[in-house]
């Protein structure tokens, strides 16, 4: 079992930062050799097990799309002069647009330009995942310079039989039940949403595989909502493993954390993140669940209800640079990283370490001084509250409380609460029990 979970060393922040420089330029969709590229640059990492899904596959209500690629795609006027061009911002181009090539009148041509004209320096970003379309995006200021009758336009993409693409990495644990950690790889030059959980996920990984922990970890690098479709699909028995879980995503930017619940609502997972906001070590606030949003929404479906919920800083939508050009390179920042990441240690630190107890000395409060104890809590500021928790776990160990339980009713964080079962053992007063409350 892993008793500390800290970032040993600072540079986890700027190592995320490089990451996401490097993935930053690549276009990624649901399906395509975007995401095989992203996929291959992670692996330098983590080492990947990547599958491959045929187009046409069925899961569940879904079936695997149509591979799309794309090469190359421009606007230009009848002077050869460029308007816009794919390869300067990948999200000038309608992900999953059909291919096109030729003169269009202007008039044509702006049904299918998409703008933001309450945010006239922006690029949004659109998508046509299911229904075929070509189209592009550009700043409303550039869409108002079209002046001419007529454009060459060219969007040179492939919407083929293929495959869906995913990665995965496992870490076996003490047990095979698992920690499922989730992040979506399926969009373009996005920082925030969502190279900042690719990036995350990456070196949380890299530093769980470093440790034994207690459970099992299974990472997913998929694209958003097909891809956990077709994961449940394929792994519909391996779901009951699944004790605890998290969607990463939003999380580079600098506002406070929000913690979505699990479906189940008081799952193990959703009090393990409410007691450590409350814990003050970082600001954030908890909203219920609700079906739309990631892909907790499918681990979360009722047919599997998984304790997985889900954790950003500002939601999607909540803030203006959402889908568009501006969650560039400027708008994710290492510090906040870096932070993101301690706090998920931190999280899963409460997870790791919940054991149940049972107190060898029940009845009445045992003579703590002549066992060493106070000795072995230590002193500093935090001993008076190390052997009041002592007291509490002492008190509230039956066999039927957990550490985060006890945690929660003493409003002792959980770290504190830790510290004195570990005390309490080493004198013999505590035993774990099998039962860990998962």
């Amino acid at each position: 079992m892993i008793k500390s979970l800290k970032i040993s060393e600072k540079g986890y922040g700027a190592l995320m930062i490089k990451l996401i420089n490097e993935l930053y330029p690549i276009c990624r969709s649901i399906t395509g050799n975007g995401v095989r590229n992203t996929l291959k640059i992670v692996n330098d990492i983590i080492p990947l097990t990547v599958s491959e899904i045929p187009s046409g596959t069925k899961a569940f209500d879904w079936e695997v799309p149509k591979e799309w690629n794309i090469n190359e795609a421009y606007i230009k006027d009848l002077q050869g002069n460029e308007i816009i061009n794919f390869k300067k911002l990948n999200l000038h181009v309608l992900n999953y647009s059909a291919a096109i090539e030729g003169k269009i009148p202007a008039e044509e041509l702006k049904k299918h330009i998409h703008t933001l004209p309450d945010r006239p320096d922006w690029v949004p970003y659109r998508t046509s995942y299911y229904q075929e379309n070509w189209g592009f995006c550009m700043s409303h200021n550039q869409f108002k310079t079209l002046k001419d009758d007529t454009y060459e336009i060219k969007i040179d993409s492939t919407l083929e039989n293929g495959s869906l693409t995913y990665g995965e990495y496992y870490i076996k644990g003490e047990t095979t039940e698992e920690v499922l950690i989730s992040t979506h790889i399926c969009h373009p030059s996005l920082c925030n949403d969502n190279l900042s959980g690719i990036s995350i996920a990456t070196y949380l990984a890299h530093l769980l595989s470093q440790n034994r922990p207690r459970y099992s970890y299974r990472f997913l690098f998929i694209p958003g909502t097909i891809g956990s479709i077709v994961w449940l699909s394929r792994n519909e028995k391996q779901t009951k493993r699944i004790r605890h879980g998290l969607v990463i995503t939003l999380l580079g930017d600098t506002s406070d954390f929000t913690y979505k619940r699990s479906r189940r609502g008081n799952a193990i997972i959703d009090q393990a993140v409410e007691h450590y906001f409350n814990s003050g070590k970082v600001k954030g606030r908890l909203i219920n669940f609700y079906p739309y949003g990631y892909d907790e929404r499918q681990y979360c479906s009722p047919g599997f209800n998984l304790p997985v919920g889900s954790l950003t800083r500002n939601q999607h939508g909540e803030f203006p640079e959402y889908h568009t050009s501006a969650d560039n390179l400027n708008f994710v920042h290492s510090d906040k990283l870096e932070e993101s990441l301690q706090a998920i240690l931190d999280i899963l630190y409460i997870i790791e370490n919940n054991n149940t107890y049972i107190n060898l000395n029940p009845k009445c409060e045992p003579l703590l001084g002549k066992r060493g104890l106070y000795d072995k809590i230590g002193g500093g500021n935090e001993s008076k509250l190390t052997q009041m928790a002592a007291l509490w776990v002492l008190n509230q160990s039956d066999g039927s409380q957990s550490l985060l339980d006890i945690a929660k009713r003493s409003n002792t964080e959980f770290r504190i609460v830790r510290e004195a079962a570990e005390a309490l053992v080493e004198c013999n007063l505590l035993k774990t029990t099998a039962d860990d409350k998962s």
